[in-house]
This record gives C-alpha cells, structure tokens and sequence, in this order.
C-alpha cells in the first residue's frame, strides 16, 4: 500500500476494494466484511491515485479512517 511510500505504518485491517468498470463490472479485492472499504468508478480511481483529481472530487466513497487516509496518500508513482 501507499503507506510506507510515505513514512506511514500499514494498517492491521485489511482493506475491501470495490471498483465499476466502465463496462458495468465489479472488480473486487479484499475481504468482503473488511470494516475499511473504498468504492466507486474505475476511472475516478484512476484519476485519484494519478494525483489527476482528489478523491473528494470523484464518485468514490471511503469507510474507515484508514480508508480515507489511503485515498488521502495513494499515488501510482513517487
């Protein structure tokens, strides 16, 4: 995770992940009673984690703290 990218430590809970493909999908990860889930569009993501948009601008949702802290800080480069 993007965590230790910035001197964070990890979280202990795992994550859920629920992500809409722009063909309607659902691409998944993680547990599915994880308490930390982060949900929304593909490309919204995609957006956030290229530092293109916040995550507060686009249709994804957090729950948990943890949660809102990855989307705070994920980024797909350094």
């Amino acid at each position: 995770m993007s965590f230790a990218a910035v001197g964070l430590a990890e979280p202990a809970a795992p994550f859920r992940i629920e992500l809409t493909a722009p063909d309607g999908r659902i691409w998944a990860w993680g547990p599915e009673d994880a308490a930390q889930r982060v949900e929304g569009g593909a490309n919204d993501f995609c957006l956030c984690v290229t530092r293109r948009r916040p995550w507060s601008e686009t249709d994804l949702t957090a729950t948990g703290e943890d949660a809102r802290k990855w989307l705070e800080v994920a980024h797909v480069f350094l």
